[in-house]
């Protein structure tokens, strides 16, 4: 299974013609289209959290979205914001649309193509996810109580567009989105959200990791960069003002997180005790706060290839959970100095922690791995997007 396809599907998955357009008078060539929309199943089974959560927001904090008007041209700078909160794939989208944009579908945000031909394209690879879109991001703005929020799904993935330089050297646009999100919207906070695979044994489905740091841990296309193996941290103090008030909207989805019940591939097997089937574990999702849940500062490690936690890699060594793109933002904040927002990773498990005695060839890890995404990657970052209302909510800075 080739771990760069497998980061693509997972990316894709839930795809629709209108994510690639969005309000843009255009279509897509046929063989374009196909390419793009063929391994992208959809987000089968997923139900609006909308309803449910509304009525459990605290009076005069429920997220409020409005798009732009007069709508703006892609090529416009980014709004301002005092918050930008920033995910990655079709399912982390829906999920962060349907908390922090009610209202806003998510193939009605804006698309953003500022300097896309000039500065991006050049360093993004033939078949990437941004190639396609021509655009490197889209966003819509929101608010909760009386701070103005951001909300963003790149196009641009570490994983995906790199052009190669060199042996073990490539081109990063990734990060250029990052300094121009900084530039333009001059946010207070920038919160980077979605999914990870977990690491820790004891972290389960649904959990979120939030964490004040982020370690680079590149070993393919990146391993010759001088930050291959960097660690970035933030002074961010996270407020827990309103933790307690999203257990109860975890809580709305928790049955979601149930595991179904499992039974052995084939008859031949049999499971101790004469059971036909072994009953799948529920799930309740909590925060997890780095220096409080786990270490502090334990990073987010960011790969250049899809990789997982497993009972026997021992990640949670080095990191949290594990992802492809969290460290870029901690580069680019520890570049610019004074002059950086804070800056936080919210990441969700949505594979918990992969048995390490399964077998690699062929890789039923990795096969156990997109599968647990697949299921349950939307409803995984339902929590995150919870999380990060509740980050932004609680904040005083």
């Amino acid at each position: 299974m080739d771990r760069d396809l497998i980061a693509r599907r997972i990316i894709d998955f839930g795809l629709t013609e209108e994510d690639i357009t969005l309000s843009q008078n255009t279509t897509l060539a046929g063989a374009e289209r196909e390419a793009l929309l063929k391994s992208a199943p959809g987000l089968a089974g997923v139900q609006s959290t909308q309803t449910e959560l509304a009525q459990l927001f605290p009076t005069g904090l429920s997220p409020t979205a409005a798009l732009v008007e007069p709508s703006p041209a892609s090529s416009d700078p980014l709004p301002r914001a005092d918050y930008v909160v920033i995910t990655w794939t079709v399912a982390e989208l829906q999920a962060l649309a349907d908390v922090l944009t009610p209202a806003i579908p998510r193939t009605r945000w804006h698309p953003y193509d500022r300097d896309f031909e000039t500065k991006y394209l050049p360093q993004i690879r033939s078949g990437a996810p941004a190639r396609a879109a021509k655009r490197q991001a889209s966003y819509c703005p929101s608010t909760i109580g009386d701070k103005s929020v951001l909300c963003m799904k790149s196009e641009l993935h570490l994983n995906q567009d790199g052009v190669s330089t060199g042996d073990g050297t490539a081109t990063l646009p990734v990060a250029d989105l990052f300094r121009q999100i900084i530039a333009e919207v001059r946010p207070k906070l920038i919160i980077t959200t979605g999914t990870a695979g977990a690491t820790y044994a004891d972290h389960d489905l649904g959990d979120v990791m939030i964490t004040r740091a982020a370690k680079f841990r590149c070993q393919r296309e990146f391993r010759n960069e001088s930050f291959a193996n960097q660690t970035y941290r933030s002074d961010f103090e996270v407020s827990q003002d309103r933790f307690e008030d999203a257990k109860s909207l975890l809580l709305a989805h928790a049955g979601e997180l149930t595991e179904p019940d499992f039974a052995p591939p084939t008859t031949k097997y049999r499971i101790p005790g004469d059971r036909r089937v072994l009953p799948g574990r529920k799930n309740s999702p909590a925060l997890l706060l780095d220096g409080r849940d786990f270490a502090e500062f334990r990073p987010m490690l960011t790969t250049d290839f899809f990789e997982f936690g497993t009972s026997t890699n021992h990640l949670a060594n080095e990191g949290c959970g594990v992802e492809m793109g969290d460290a870029a933002l901690g580069m680019v904040c520890d570049e610019l100095g004074a002059q950086a927002p804070r800056w936080l990773v919210v990441r969700n498990a949505s594979d918990p922690q992969i048995n390490g005695d399964l077998p690699r060839s062929p890789d039923i890890q990795a096969m156990w791995a997109v599968w647990f995404y697949e299921q349950y990657g939307y409803w995984t970052s339902v929590s995150s997007a919870i999380a990060c209302w509740a980050i932004i909510a609680g904040d005083h800075g």
